[in-house]
């Protein structure tokens, strides 16, 4: 059973549309969702935790939806959001505890191992905190009450260099019994190259590219070199060429049937090459 599947996810919120997305995360999975500012990628957040109610299409959470078993699901689900989720005025274990009540499984006991391991003074208010160590509470605590499901907007790059790496680590652990799945909204794209499994590309709220990131490496190319060797391919397959006084680069659709010629230099694209030459080939 797929830990996360939506079909066909619709919303309009003002001006923005959040168009026909679908996509299924089995357990197991780092899912790096991805996009420029603006793409959708919170609304899709909100939507996943229940925050929005969708205007067309479907959610489904280890197998269940909020209209039916919205308890059942928020009781396997941590969070992580820039805003501050917690009370400022509450210490970080009277904050842990007031809203520990809430979830099943609960630990006391690993909210303060937590909060050892990342440095933080569990007597400490919580307003009192810098952005960072506020986010690293709000990891402790969606750590603490055994979550099937991690949904984290943007927390990393608000982490200095040494706790990105055990953040990470820990994300790594977190998956490793095949139980469990991580979203993580980022726009840090080198750390989703080397852990993530699954991306999902969004752009202007509608799904550009959702499934495993093997996939999407053999899905693609960057092809460098002369341009008028690049415009021999086919144009249908070229998403993006782009010119300088040294060469041209492109990004192409690749087929395994598909031939380059051999001065070209041939390349998968990293998540951060995807989504510029995405994003350039509208301006």
């Amino acid at each position: 059973m797929n830990l996360v599947q939506t079909d066909h996810l619709s919303k309009k919120i003002g001006n923005f549309q959040l168009n026909n997305i679908s996509f299924a995360l089995p357990p197991g999975y780092i899912c790096g969702l991805i996009g420029q500012n603006g793409a959708g990628k919170t609304t899709l957040l909100h939507l996943l935790l229940g925050l929005y109610q969708a205007d067309k299409g479907s959610i489904l959470i280890d197998g269940m939806d909020y209209e039916t078993n919205e308890k059942q699901i928020h009781d396997g689900i941590g969070t992580v959001f820039v805003e501050d989720l917690l009370n400022p005025s509450m210490t970080l274990m009277q904050n842990a505890d007031w809203y520990g009540k809430y979830y099943s499984h609960y630990s006391r006991e690993c909210m303060q191992d937590y909060l050892s391991r990342f440095h933080l003074e569990k007597e400490r208010r919580y307003g009192r905190l810098s952005k960072g160590e506020k986010l690293k509470c709000q990891f402790a605590f969606a750590l603490s009450h055994d979550a099937k499901l991690l949904i984290l907007d943007e927390p990393a790059g608000n982490f200095d260099l040494d706790f990105r790496e055990q953040f990470f680590q820990i994300l790594k652990a977190f998956i490793r019994d095949g139980t469990r799945s991580v979203i993580l909204a980022t726009h840090i794209t080198q750390d989703l190259d080397r852990m993530a499994d699954f991306i999902i590309y969004m752009e202007n709220g509608s799904q550009i590219f959702a499934g495993e990131i093997e996939e999407l490496r053999q899905s693609y190319r960057i092809v460098s070199g002369e341009a008028y060797k690049i415009r021999l391919i086919a144009p249908e397959r070229v998403i993006h060429l782009e010119e300088n006084r040294y060469g041209a680069k492109a990004l192409i659709v690749h087929s395994g049937f598909g031939r380059y010629d051999e001065s070209l230099i041939v390349s998968c694209p990293t998540i951060e090459e995807l989504m510029y030459f995405y994003a350039r080939r509208l301006s």
